[in-house]
């Protein structure tokens, strides 16, 4: 496979190297899909960036965050994150990274996303991207190479949405307000002592806040919170260490709030996450 990057060597420069000598690679690209592997180290930050095909970036380990202008998505295991050709991005690995990409042309089939979202990544899915990064990139492709791209290809738009998306506000006092609490996250911030602190009331608050990021506060709180648990779970910390660190009173809190935001306990959520890194 041309330009698989590998945590092999992880200096930047040669991560920075490889990077840039992929995308032109896959630039050259024909077909409607093309599946390539990535080995990231943990804290490594692959650079703002946009390619002419739209990505579906799937970690088979570890967590990452997509920044783009339009908001941060977190993309723990068992999920992906798709983003639409042109739109500028940057990723940050949060742990060690075991990441698969499928890049599709922007017409390749009806119904492809048109938003950047995160979707949830079912046993199938997982497995037909794991067989088409280990496929031929050179024409022509076997029969079988052929039908499982065109598979892979027919279950992108089938993919669940996952609320996983963390927008900021435009408005400074509203972003330092949501800055802060990234930085020491708790389930007992309320509109009130926001609004007091940004100046405002209550109902102008709430306003605002949805209008310029499309959630609710208690939304985008418990949102917050995922993005702040995630990474600690995918790492193998104990689900009760995480829930009172986050100043949850009690692990079932935790856990409701856990279910609520994304069907499932923080257990069967990160099924998998513990496996070890490829080395």
């Amino acid at each position: 496979m041309p330009y698989p990057i590998s945590y092999l060597d992880t200096s930047a420069t040669n991560l920075d190297r490889l990077q840039h000598d992929r995308l032109a690679w896959l630039e050259s690209r024909r077909g409607p899909i093309v599946a390539l592997p990535s080995e990231y180290p943990d804290g490594y930050e692959v650079r703002a960036h946009s390619h002419s095909r739209s990505q579906l970036l799937h970690a088979l380990a570890g967590v990452v965050l997509v920044k783009t202008g339009y908001g941060r998505w977190m993309v723990p295991p068992d999920h992906a994150m798709w983003i639409p050709a042109g739109i500028e991005h940057g990723v940050e690995m949060l742990g060690n990274v075991s990441m698969r990409s499928v890049y599709v042309e922007p017409e390749a089939i009806k119904g492809l996303p048109s938003l950047l979202r995160v979707v949830g990544v079912g046993d199938l899915m997982r497995s037909l991207i794991v067989e088409a990064v280990a496929l031929p990139d050179e024409p022509p492709l076997p029969e079988r190479a052929k039908l499982l791209l065109n598979l892979l290809l027919h279950e992108i738009p089938n993919m669940p949405e996952r609320p996983l998306g963390l927008p900021f506000p435009a408005d400074p006092r509203l972003a330092a307000l949501c800055r802060r609490f990234v930085a020491e996250p708790s389930p007992h911030a309320t509109i009130d002592e926001w609004a007091l602190q940004a100046g405002m009331s209550r109902r102008s608050f709430t306003r605002t806040f949805h209008r310029q990021t499309g959630l609710s506060l208690s939304t985008w709180r418990q949102q917050a919170l995922l993005f702040a648990a995630l990474p600690r779970l995918a790492d193998g910390e104990a689900v009760t260490s995480v829930a009172l660190d986050l100043g949850y009173d009690s692990v079932p809190a935790f856990t409701t709030m856990f279910k609520r935001m994304l069907g499932t306990s923080p257990r069967g959520y990160l099924r998998g996450s513990r496996e070890s890194f490829p080395g």
